[in-house]
């Protein structure tokens, strides 16, 4: 599988590009101390001379200079390149979280009802079905007020790890019904295979036949979705930010930066470039790695 994915030069690149913008959101701190700002202070207010009186940055597209290497935010001030590199450090953790607890309730839910059967297979499949079906992102909309008034009090701001945490969760409660489909459908196909006959013949247990028969013919797909799994969630992060029932400020989101990018795209339309630019890039290539991952485990896919 290496060998065939090190041939793949678009696995390669894509795999170059997803690892640097890893590295740029474990390595924001530094990069703040390096470039000399964070992304919350207010220069352009703090500053004379960089906003004119309309909060619009006074230099040329969007204020860029040697001091502010992507300019600078219309109203705010805040520094661009600071708010995007730690954009991508509140997005990334927010989709790595959702997915790996999304994969774990995914192999466990669809294992389960692909060997188990019966009435279990019946009600996980149902579960399953209404998960799909169900209007994810209006659900959230409106669930997120609900959860802020049950545990915040109208006179106190809401809490970042609130909203991290309830984002997290909305999008496992939704995300991991189609790996487990995915996988149910491996397991009723591999249940009747002679290799697990002769597990049950030996006198197996079931835990055994699982963890030992069933998952390591597993992890191709497990992996495979996984991949791809993650920028949607990245996405999904970024739009519920979009619609203001993502992360809140202070912090940094590539979801705000898009919101406040359309508010002022007529007079600053530079602001708006660099976050979208960036989340394209960044999908693309973990889109393009996941499609070599999976070319890679098993070239017979390959179209």
């Amino acid at each position: 599988m290496w060998l065939r994915f090190r041939r793949d030069r678009t696995g390669v690149a894509s795999a170059v590009v997803v690892i640097f913008f890893i590295l740029v959101a474990l390595l924001a701190p530094v990069i703040s101390l390096v470039y000399g700002k964070d992304p919350y202070t207010l220069y352009g207010q703090d500053t004379p001379g960089l906003l004119n009186d309309f909060g619009y940055p006074i230099a040329a597209n969007g204020g860029i200079s040697p001091q502010f290497w992507f300019g600078i935010e219309p109203g705010l001030g805040r520094d661009v390149f600071m708010q995007l590199v730690y954009g991508i450090r509140t997005s990334l953790l927010i989709a790595v979280v959702s997915t790996v607890l999304t994969t774990m309730i995914g192999i466990v839910m669809g294992i389960v009802a692909g060997y188990a059967g019966g009435k279990t297979d019946y009600f996980i499949g149902r579960l399953i079905d209404t998960l799909l079906s169900f209007p994810s992102v209006l659900f959230i909309i409106a669930f997120m007020p609900v959860v802020e008034n049950l545990f915040v009090s109208a006179d106190e701001e809401t809490p970042v790890w609130l909203r991290a945490v309830t984002l997290v969760l909305v999008l496992t409660l939704f995300g991991w019904a189609a790996l487990a489909r995915l996988l149910r459908g491996q397991v009723l196909s591999l249940r009747e295979r002679e290799f697990v006959e002769a597990a049950r013949v030996t006198g197996a247990s079931p835990a055994r036949i699982v963890f030992k028969e069933l998952l390591p013919n597993l992890w191709t797909p497990i992996l495979i979705q996984s991949t791809l799994l993650l920028p949607a969630l990245v996405t999904s992060e970024a739009a519920l930010s979009y619609l203001g029932v993502g992360m809140i400020e202070p912090i940094p989101d590539w979801g705000r930066m898009f919101r406040r990018g359309t508010e002022v795209y007529q007079n600053d339309i530079t602001y708006l470039i660099f976050p979208g630019v960036a989340l394209v890039i960044f999908v693309i290539a973990f889109n393009l790695l996941g499609d070599s991952v999976r070319d890679a485990f098993d070239p017979k896919l390959k179209r």
